[in-house]
């Protein structure tokens, strides 16, 4: 098997929960598509197999003093009192909880690359392969793909545990992303390839 990290991506209460912050936006389209039970399913698949397991989070310190005020997408966080680290809300959710032995991956910016340990850990550990999913797709999924990518890394994308905030969304950045990587559905997968 190719030295593998799984990387689920901003997976956290905020985001995905049905009481979350964005259980209205989000939280709809994981629920209809899946997602989490999905994504349950493709972790257990990859312990089975010996991959990695990292869990990337997005938050801020109480202050927001990591986030940026100009940011369109940053600016409603420090506005709403979410993704503020040490909350519920990021905490990934408990389906999907981590393992004491998984990486957390904390950034303050849409890549899972930029300013964060995530380098280090692929590095370290000799990763051959990404397999990658999360809310969103257009954001965190697809700034990952595009940054593995140029990083000289194989990319997977499990298209069925990824979600956009409407299914246009998702299917546009599924569309795109397809240059970067491979996209295939999480029970297709062979892990131990």
């Amino acid at each position: 098997m190719k030295k593998t990290l799984f990387l689920v991506m901003d997976m956290m209460n905020d985001l995905v929960a049905e009481d979350g912050f964005n259980a209205q936006t989000y939280g709809v389209q994981v629920k209809e598509r899946g997602v989490l039970e999905r994504t349950k399913a493709a972790i257990a698949a990859a312990r089975a197999a010996g991959a990695l397991i990292g869990y990337v989070r997005v938050g801020f310190s109480a202050d927001y003093r990591e986030a940026p005020e100009a940011s369109p997408i940053f600016s409603g966080a420090r506005k709403n009192g979410i993704f503020q680290l040490g909350t519920w809300g990021t905490e990934v959710h408990t389906s999907i909880a981590p393992q004491p032995q998984d990486f957390d991956i904390v950034k303050h910016r849409v890549s899972p690359f930029y300013a964060t340990s995530l380098e280090a850990v692929l590095r370290a550990n000799k990763v051959e392969r990404i397999v990658m999913c999360g809310v969103s797709t257009n954001g965190v999924v697809h700034s990952g793909a595009r940054e593995a990518h140029d990083r000289d890394y194989e990319v997977v994308i499990l298209d069925d545990c990824c979600a956009g905030v409407t299914p246009d969304e998702h299917m546009h950045a599924i569309a795109c992303m397809g240059r970067y990587g491979r996209i295939v559905e999480s029970t297709e997968f062979d892990w131990a390839a």
